[in-house]
């Protein structure tokens, strides 16, 4: 397969995009970043677009033809939209030869997941999926060195949000999809993006429900360790928390606390963009593992029957 290859100067990224996820950090690491360039941003919403656009000194595009341009304008294309509308438009950017720097969830359906990575994959284009503890100082580097330990018997992981509890302040508190979606879609991918690096792949998904949103996973993975899922997005206030842990022959290893910041951890999504689109060497956190996320969360999804 031949890979879309990278210009010789900056890569010239599009956002597209424009809520509060975009503006606190997409927007800002992109204009920021020494080896990029924001060449605009897209939005659903023209006035957000705007607004963004001139705080970080680029264009504004909207519409279908904004589309069009902005692609035009681009290598590749950072996405900060709701999963079942990234995922169409991630597919029609890599058709045009764009590289692709995405938000997780890829997609909520199998279909539309496979959508965007078979369209990469046809098109020879760079991605990297942004699961944040993936990139950020001080998580990247332990989850890199448990899998390298390896020697686990079992893991467990919570995740545990009250973004709709009363009196939150979080802006992402009014997301539509995450409301209908809740924590298995928006916090599941983070968890099982250290999992599946240091156990393996998940060869066997088991799913309850909780309370609220709450989901229970218990899983099954290639290297013979089972781990533990608590993910959530509504409980109260008072039981939030992320905890990561790995116990097995050499002990136990918690996830540090603190990992950095997003606009860290997205200035190196970005590196490694640009380095997979420089050296075609694909990223262990690109489109086709997006794909294999939502594989197993649509999985899960189907049996605590919300789907």
């Amino acid at each position: 397969m031949t890979t879309s290859a990278a210009p010789a100067g900056p890569l010239r990224i599009g956002l597209v995009g424009a809520g509060p996820w975009a503006r606190m950090t997409h927007a800002p690491a992109l204009a920021s970043h020494p080896g990029a360039v924001l060449t605009g941003v897209w939005g659903r919403r023209p006035e957000a677009a705007q607004a963004l656009a001139a705080a970080h000194g680029t264009d504004a595009y909207t519409g279908e033809a904004g589309i069009d341009a902005l692609l035009e304008a681009s290598d590749a294309v950072a996405f900060a939209v709701p999963p079942d509308i990234q995922a169409p438009l991630a597919a029609r950017a890599a058709r045009t030869g764009r590289h692709l720097l995405l938000d997780k969830p890829v997609a909520t359906t199998v279909a539309g997941a496979r959508e965007a990575a078979e369209a990469a994959e046809g098109a020879g284009v760079a991605s990297v999926v942004f699961c944040t503890l993936r990139f950020a100082e001080g998580t990247a580097g332990w989850v890199a060195e448990q899998a390298a330990a390896g020697g686990w018997f079992t893991a467990r992981a919570q995740w545990i949000g009250a973004l709709f509890a009363p009196g939150s302040e979080s802006e992402f508190g009014a997301s539509p999809w995450r409301r209908e979606k809740g924590g298995l879609w928006d916090v599941g991918p983070h968890a099982l993006s250290v999992l599946i690096p240091v156990l393996g792949d998940v060869t066997r998904v088991v799913a309850a429900p909780g309370p609220a949103d709450a989901v229970h996973l218990l899983l099954r993975h290639t290297s013979g360790a089972s781990s533990t899922v608590t993910l959530a997005l509504d409980a109260p206030s008072a039981a939030t928390g992320t905890e990561v842990e790995f116990r097995g022959e050499r002990g136990v290893s918690a996830l540090p606390v603190g990992g950095g910041d997003a606009l860290g951890a997205f200035h190196a999504a970005v590196d490694a963009l640009g380095e997979a689109a420089r050296t075609g060497v694909p990223h262990p956190c690109d489109v086709r593992f997006g794909l294999r996320l939502t594989e197993i969360l649509a999985d899960a999804e189907v049996q605590i029957g919300r789907a």
